[in-house]
């Protein structure tokens, strides 16, 4: 499912956003500050960032500057701005810091979900064309294979879909929950460890002092790419 972090503190109108995108089945968590945002991004996983330019402390163009020079997977997130700023300047600024998007207050709901589909799948074809690289090994997530120095590893349908998972957001942490619900079945936290060492064998990857598939504290599990 995909999930939006709508970060505004007009408790109005994140209520209003975030009950019509669930009706659209999105998954949708509020922030009311560019601190909460941050704690939240960090320690989740989310597709795309609704974030309104007017807010105290710190602005949304702030904020946004802020995570696109993170070390993590937030610096490539989608982000979509709400402004009541309609002119060219203004969107050149945003633009400058990272946004990707504008929707212009006051707006019709329907608008925003437009775009937001549009946002998700022009990024979502864009990542499914890019080769991720990680220590000797490549893998394509366009066409799912793995290569060590330029070899194909076999992968077990289980560590497949683990990698795939891992690769779609590199240096995001994924809980063992997470990462059991991309599964077709239901698996225990255990199951999470087996497969994860199994797949750590397979690239090359020290299991008991890790480089690659990095264990996460009290978290999960995140695909370490420089």
């Amino acid at each position: 499912m995909t999930s939006i972090l709508i970060v505004d503190d007009d408790a109005r109108l994140l209520f209003l956003i975030a009950s019509v995108l669930k009706t659209h089945s999105y998954e949708v968590v509020g922030a009311k500050s560019a601190s909460e945002a941050k704690n939240l991004l960090l320690n989740g996983n989310f597709d795309i960032v609704i974030v309104d330019w007017m807010m105290p402390n710190e602005t949304g163009i702030d904020f946004i500057k802020s995570i696109r020079n993170s070390a993590t997977y937030i610096s490539n997130i989608p982000v979509i701005m709400l402004t009541a700023v309609d002119n060219i300047d203004s969107k050149i600024v945003g633009f400058e810091s990272g946004v990707d998007d504008y929707v212009v207050k006051p707006f019709e709901t329907r608008e925003l979900v437009v775009r937001i589909k549009a946002l998700l799948n022009r990024t979502q074809k864009e990542s499914v064309d890019e080769i991720i690289k990680f220590e000797d090994c490549e893998f394509s997530q366009k066409t799912d294979e793995l290569t060590m120095n330029g070899e194909l590893i076999y992968l077990s349908t289980t560590e497949l879909i683990l990698l795939k998972t891992l690769c779609s957001k590199p240096n995001q942490p994924f809980s063992r929950a997470e990462l059991a619900k991309k599964l077709s079945f239901q698996v225990s936290d255990r199951t999470i460890d087996v497969q994860i060492t199994r797949l750590r064998k397979k690239i090359g990857d020290n299991s008991k002092n890790p480089r690659i598939i990095k264990t996460v504290r009290y978290i999960g599990y995140a695909l370490n790419v420089i």
